[in-house]
């Protein structure tokens, strides 16, 4: 028995298809020749609110839009194979990464593997069948918003892989009005320098 969620995104799949055309033509670079690394809060619609479309760019998207070893694996890939020469960290406003720590999140799936609940007293969980694995992750939460944007540009700058002549910009999105706000310390973090061609 196919859900109902199942159902409405194969419907709109077909209906997207229907009139793919010329978009089937598409190459694998990203034309615009940018990356973003961004959260995958359902609020965040970075083709929309970076002017994106199909073929334009790499939307790089994790839990809190954070500079993992995952996600600089995909920058790299992105400017190593795909040519991307410019890059933006984008975090938002009112992430639910700010809402628990290692410590929350550990505790919660050792309660139970079921989806817990917040309220005014902090996280509620039933219980019962837990794991004990969540202890073995970094959940990389953050209290500070623009810490945090600054901590990953300059995590992804330092990077032995990066290559210190793409520049790295920081902002974060403002969930209530829509707009990027420059995170002016992060982009200084992230400045290119050129680099002389190693002989």
């Amino acid at each position: 028995e196919m859900s109902d969620v199942k159902k409405a995104v194969l419907a709109a799949n077909a209906a997207y298809a229907s009139d793919f055309g010329a978009r089937g033509e598409l190459g694998l670079p990203p034309a615009r020749r940018f990356a973003v690394l961004t959260c995958m809060d359902a609020r965040l619609d970075p083709a929309k609110y970076a002017g994106l479309r199909e073929g334009d760019a790499h939307v790089i998207r994790n839990a809190g839009g954070r500079a993992s070893d995952d996600a600089i694996r995909s920058l790299v890939i992105s400017y190593k194979l795909l040519g991307t020469r410019e890059w933006f960290v984008i975090h938002h406003t009112d992430c639910g990464m700010q809402l628990f720590d290692d410590a929350t999140m550990s505790d919660l799936l050792a309660s139970s593997l079921r989806t817990a609940s917040y309220t005014t007293e902090g996280w509620k969980d039933e219980g019962g069948m837990g794991s004990e694995e969540g202890r073995y992750l970094r959940w990389l939460t953050f209290t500070d918003l623009e810490k945090s944007v600054v901590d990953d540009v300059a995590r992804i700058r330092k990077h032995p892989l990066v290559p210190a002549d793409i520049p790295i910009y920081g902002y974060y999105y403002d969930v209530r009005t829509g707009r990027l706000v420059e995170v002016s310390e992060a982009t200084r973090a992230g400045q290119a320098k050129l680099q002389a061609e190693a002989g």
